[in-house]
C-alpha cells in the first residue's frame, strides 16, 4: 500500500481534502472555502453556482498535492457532498440552471405528488420523500423550468459534477447520493413510477454503483486543474453524512456513531432494514449489502452557543466537571419541535430543578444532552437495532473529554473517539476500499486510529440511571412519549 488516498468532503460553505496512508496516518490535508450562495433569491430557495464548487475543489487538491513528499502516489479519490442537492447538465456536464441545494423549499408543493407517486418505495424502504430530497426538485424544473429540463442530458448530485469535471463521465452516482433521487435500494435499479407518474425520463437519471466501486481516472483536463496525476483512480464517494459515519470506524453491523455537533446525529449497522412506522430513522444501503438506519433530532450542541457565547468552554468544562453529577435534570432542546428520539412538533425544552449558578447550568446541560442520546439509543433497540458495547463518537461535543465521561456513564457503553474526526475521511476511506482492500470494513479496520477510548465512571452511573428514569417520566408527562414506553 504505496503513498496515500485522497478523500475529498464538498460541504455547503467550503471544501476540505485529506490524503491518507496505508496505516491510517494523515500524511496531509488542504481547505477552501466556497464562494458566498447566490443573493436575492425568494424566501426558502438556496442555490450554489457549480463552477465554484470546482473551482474550489481544484483550489483544495492543488494545495493537498503540494504538500505532499514529492513523487508520493496517490492510489485513488473519492468525493462525498452534501444529501440532496441536484444539478442538470448538458451532454457536455455543462451546468443548465444553479444547483438547487438540499435546503431549498420551492418544490414544497409537489412533494404530496411525489409521496402519492412514490407510496410503494416509502413504504419498503421505511421514509417518506421530503423537500430536502432531490427528486421533488427535478419535478419542479420540469414544470418550471421546461426550457432547462429539455436540454438536460444528466441530473448529477455535487459529487457526481466533481467527478465528471475529473473523468469527463457525468453520469455515474453512487446509491447512497441517489437515494433522495428515488432511487430503490431494494431492487438496486430506478423506480418505474419516477418516469411512469411524473413524467421525468429514467434516462435522465445516471446509473449506480455502490459506494468504494471504480468510476473513472483522472484525465488530461482533469489532472491539470486539480493537481491530481492522469490517470488516479477515481472511486466513488457517498453522502456527507454516510462518510462523516464512515470515518468514524462505525462500519459493521451492532456498530454506531453518535456524531455531536449544532445536532446529535446517531447513524449505524445494521444486517437487516430497519422499519420505523414513526419514520423517525431511515436507512442507506452499505456497501457490503447491509443497511445504515439514522435519525437526527433537533437537540445538539446550540444551547451552549445561545446560552454562553463566546466563553472558554475548556475551562467551563473543568468548572463543570467539579458539579458532577448534578441535581437538576435538564432537555436543552433550544428551538420548538423535536424529530428524534420522539416526532413532537409542539416539544421545547425544560429544567427541573433550579441552578445554583451558570456553571451548574452548563453541567446540568451536560447531562441532559447524555439523557437525550440513551434515549435515543433505547429508542433505536425498540425499533430493533443491535447497539453494541462502543459507540464511535465524532463532532464538535467528541472534544470534550468531561462531556464524554458524562456520555459515557449515562449511555453505561465505552466512547471510542478516532485520531482524525473528518468527513473526508470517510471518503478516502471508501476510496481505500476500491484500490487497497477488498471491503469498507477491511479498509475502516486497517486505517481508522483511535484517539481515546472513554470508559463509564461507576460513580456516576447510578445517578444517572435514576436522572434517565426522571427524564423520561417527565417527557411521558408532556405527551412527548407514549405511556409506558420510554421512546
Amino acid at each position: 500500500m504505496k503513498g496515500v488516498v485522497v478523500g475529498v468532503d464538498l460541504g455547503t460553505q467550503g471544501v476540505r481534502a485529506v490524503a491518507v496512508t496505508g496505516q491510517g496516518a494523515l500524511m496531509a490535508s488542504a481547505q477552501q472555502s466556497l464562494p458566498p450562495p447566490l443573493e436575492g433569491l425568494p424566501p426558502g430557495w438556496h442555490e450554489q453556482d457549480p463552477e465554484g464548487w470546482w473551482k474550489a475543489v481544484t483550489a483544495c487538491l492543488r494545495r493537498l498535492t503540494s504538500a505532499l513528499p514529492p513523487g508520493t502516489p496517490i492510489a485513488g479519490v473519492a468525493i462525498d457532498s452534501t444529501s440532496g442537492t441536484i444539478l442538470p447538465v448538458d451532454e457536455r456536464g455543462r451546468a443548465l440552471h444553479p444547483a438547487l441545494m438540499y435546503n431549498d423549499t420551492r418544490s414544497r408543493d409537489l412533494v404530496a405528488e411525489v409521496r402519492r407517486a412514490g407510496a410503494g418505495i416509502e413504504a419498503r424502504l421505511g421514509y417518506a420523500f421530503g423537500v430536502s430530497f432531490a427528486l421533488p426538485k427535478i419535478l419542479w424544473l420540469a414544470r418550471q423550468r421546461p426550457r432547462v429540463f429539455a436540454r438536460t442530458r444528466h441530473f448529477v448530485h455535487a459529487a457526481d459534477f466533481v467527478v465528471g469535471r475529473l473523468t469527463g463521465d457525468y453520469g455515474v452516482s453512487d446509491h447512497s447520493n441517489a437515494l433522495k433521487t428515488g432511487y430503490d435500494l431494494i431492487e438496486n435499479r430506478w423506480p418505474p413510477f419516477i418516469e411512469r407518474d411524473l413524467g421525468i425520463p429514467l434516462r435522465l437519471l445516471p446509473r449506480i454503483v455502490r459506494p468504494g466501486a471504480p468510476v473513472g481516472s483522472v484525465h488530461t483536463e482533469g489532472a491539470a486543474a486539480s493537481g491530481l496525476p492522469k490517470g488516479t483512480p477515481v472511486l466513488a464517494g457517498a453522502t456527507d453524512g454516510t462518510t462523516a459515519q464512515i470515518g468514524s470506524g462505525a462500519v459493521e453491523p451492532g456498530v454506531w456513531n453518535s456524531s455531536l455537533g449544532t445536532t446529535l446525529v446517531l447513524k449505524g449497522i445494521s444486517k437487516d432494514l430497519l422499519i420505523d412506522p414513526q419514520r423517525r430513522i431511515y436507512c442507506h444501503r452499505h456497501p457490503e449489502g447491509w443497511w445504515m438506519p439514522g435519525g437526527a433530532s433537533n437537540t445538539g450542541t446550540e444551547w451552549i452557543v445561545r446560552e454562553f457565547p463566546g466563553q472558554d468552554l475548556p475551562r467551563l468544562d473543568a468548572q463543570a466537571a467539579e458539579r458532577l453529577p448534578t441535581l437538576i435534570v435538564r432537555y436543552p432542546l433550544v428551538r420548538r419541535g423535536e424529530r428524534f428520539p420522539f416526532r413532537r412538533s409542539e416539544a421545547t425544552g425544560f429544567t427541573l430543578g433550579e441552578p445554583a449558578d451558570a456553571i451548574e447550568a452548563f453541567a446540568a446541560g451536560l447531562e441532559g444532552l447524555a439523557l437525550l442520546e440513551r434515549l435515543a439509543y433505547d429508542t433505536l433497540l425498540d425499533i430493533g437495532a443491535s447497539v453494541g458495547d462502543r459507540i464511535h463518537v465524532t463532532g464538535g461535543g467528541s472534544r470534550s473529554d468531561i462531556w464524554l465521561r458524562v456520555r459515557a456513564s449515562t449511555l453505561g457503553r465505552a466512547l471510542i473517539r478516532p485520531a482524525i474526526s473528518e468527513t473526508a475521511m470517510g471518503a478516502a476511506l471508501l476510496a481505500a476500499s476500491g484500490v487497497w482492500f477488498e471491503s469498507l470494513s477491511q479498509a475502516a479496520h486497517a486505517l481508522v486510529r483511535v484517539d481515546a477510548v472513554i470508559e463509564p465512571d461507576r460513580r456516576l452511573q447510578a445517578t444517572y440511571s435514576d436522572k434517565y428514569r426522571t427524564f423520561v417520566a417527565e417527557l411521558r408527562q408532556r405527551g412527548y412519549l407514549s405511556a409506558g414506553k420510554e421512546q
